[in-house]
Order: C-alpha cells, then sequence, then structure tokens
C-alpha cells in the first residue's frame, strides 16, 4: 500500500484567490435559489434524509455491510420492518445523524 502524507491545517497557499472570491457571488445566489426551491417541497426533510441514506449506505459498506437503497428508506420509515442487519445499521447511522444535526 503506498504512503501518503496529510498536510498540517491550515494550508500554507492561499485560498481566497481571485478566481475563488470571483466564484462566491454566483455560488450564494445558486444556494439561495436551492434554498427558496426546497421550501417548496412539502416535506424539506425528505430531501436531506436521501442524501444521508446514501451516505449510510457508502459508509456502511466500506465496513463490508452491504444493503440497498430500499432497504434503508424501509428501514428508516417502518423501524419494525428492519430484518436486515445491514438495513438496521444503515438506520442507526441515520438516526445518529440526525441527533447531532
Amino acid at each position: 500500500m503506498p504512503q501518503t502524507t496529510i498536510p498540517f491545517l491550515p494550508p500554507q497557499t492561499e485560498l481566497e484567490t481571485r478566481a475563488v472570491l470571483k466564484k462566491l457571488a454566483p455560488a450564494h445566489r445558486y444556494l439561495a435559489e436551492l434554498k427558496g426551491m426546497t421550501a417548496t417541497i412539502p416535506n424539506e426533510h425528505i430531501l436531506i434524509n436521501t442524501l444521508v441514506l446514501q451516505e449510510a449506505r457508502d459508509s456502511s459498506e466500506i465496513e463490508n455491510v452491504i444493503t440497498t437503497q430500499d432497504d434503508l428508506y424501509k428501514a428508516n420509515l417502518f423501524a419494525d420492518y428492519i430484518k436486515n442487519p445491514a438495513a438496521k445499521e444503515g438506520r442507526e447511522f441515520s438516526y445518529c445523524h440526525h441527533k447531532s444535526g
């Protein structure tokens, strides 16, 4: 396995370059637009929950715990459905994420 080194923080290079600062205004505008669009969704947490469940699945997969998106969604909606241990782990990941946020 190749040896990698992680640089110390903060980075020695300047992050707030002219190019980055020029992109800041459009990024701010697009984020505001996205926030406005999510306000039109009846339950905007649905959008966030899908991202959390995807992260839970990917995180579990790294640990060699394999499950499907379908099982994760069902486990998230119906706690008594959890038959798959991998889906249970994904649900717990999602639950912990919500508690910390």
